[in-house]
């Protein structure tokens, strides 16, 4: 199993947002280069965090992205279906029914990665980060 390149990169957008001042608008390009990635790229990954609720968008000189105030502290899960979906890790290709017992076994192992992952909040890691750089 592995998740894509820009779900790496909205995760650590949204703790780079979580962690610094959430109300203040950082820019695409501060986002950008603190993760040395396209700005153009991670645009769209913003995006898709917009229409998901997490980030609010700012347009104009003075623009930028930050903390959704509906949305204030995003799960791991909530940004993996924003950039991932939603759709199932596992396929099977045998049974394509409830019974097999193999689609089970994956989906309850699915259904437990998905429960620690919605329990698991930026701000969570955001505390642990300012924490380390206290020391």
């Amino acid at each position: 199993m592995k998740y894509s390149k820009a779900t790496n990169y909205a995760l650590h957008t949204m703790l780079y947002l979580v962690s610094t001042a959430p109300e203040q608008l950082i820019s695409v390009h501060q986002l950008a280069e603190f993760q040395k990635v396209s700005p153009t790229y991670l645009s769209k990954i913003l995006t898709k965090l917009v229409k998901a609720g997490m980030i609010e968008s700012t347009s104009g000189a003075n623009g930028g992205y930050r903390l959704s105030r509906r949305n204030p502290d995003p799960s791991f899960l909530e940004i993996i279906h924003a950039i991932e979906g939603k759709a199932s890790l596992f396929e099977c290709s045998q049974n394509h029914n409830a019974a097999c017992l193999i689609q089970q076994v994956m989906v309850q192992a699915e259904e437990e990665m998905e429960s620690f992952l919605q329990h698991k909040k930026m701000s969570e890691l955001a505390s642990r980060m300012r924490e380390a750089h206290s020391l």
